[in-house]
């Protein structure tokens, strides 16, 4: 099991109370819905990514007082209520992705990934990463990449993803790679503009405000 940045800390701030009632809304690899547990809190634990859950449920189903779904944190009081779980006497949101879905997901979250399709949903549904790359205006890619990762790089390297795709589609990492190596080569920029797409491919920030506004009303 993953363990999670900062996990004593945060477990702290959460002020675990026997048999009290809190959400992990992004449960990922578990480290910190299983901590809870440990000292008396009963959990539901959420997560957006299919795979994620499947692969997990194994992990907690001999745990006692967590509950495992499938779903978006923008749901989060739709999904306590359906699950008579609330109020809550605390909620978690730990933003970004799992170590296995950057190297095992196959979905193209990782620049180092360069064989892999440009997809990144993680629930599977709407457009692709790869979509966005292959459809958006330069104008589109510049507000995503500048908006979502503050790339000082994000015109030109919108003007060589527009460059490249009209010799061939941006199919895979690798693809996207060569078109930003055309203005600049680094990694860090690599993962910014990785960072960018995924955040744009899963509408994240809106997800994120709607999850913060449900979580306020089940507290």
């Amino acid at each position: 099991m993953h363990t999670p940045v900062l996990l004593k800390e945060t477990i702290e701030a959460l002020k675990i109370k026997p048999n009290g009632l809190y959400i992990d809304a992004t449960f990922g690899e578990g480290g910190h819905t299983i901590e809870i547990s440990k000292k008396g809190g009963k959990v539901l634990a959420i997560d957006a990514d299919f795979n994620q859950v499947k692969c997990q449920n194994l992990n907690v189903k001999s745990a006692d007082g967590i509950n495992l779904i499938h779903g978006n944190f923008k749901d989060i009081e739709k999904i306590a209520k359906e699950n008579n779980f609330y109020p809550v006497d605390g909620i978690l949101f730990d933003l970004g992705l799992s170590m296995r879905q950057l190297n095992e997901s196959g979905k193209g979250f990782s620049y180092k990934k360069l064989t892999e399709g440009l997809d990144m949903r993680l629930d599977g549904e709407g457009v692709t990463a790869g979509e966005i790359i292959n459809s958006y205006s330069k104008d589109q890619l510049y507000e995503i990449f500048s908006k979502y990762s503050e790339e000082l790089d994000s015109w030109p390297i919108a003007q060589s993803i527009i460059d490249a795709r009209r010799v061939k589609k941006i199919m895979t990492v690798g693809d996207l790679i060569l078109a930003i190596n055309k203005v600049i080569k680094d990694e860090k920029v690599y993962s910014r503009i990785f960072q960018a797409l995924r955040i744009e491919t899963n509408d994240e920030l809106e997800s994120l405000k709607k999850g913060l506004s449900g979580a306020i009303n089940i507290l």
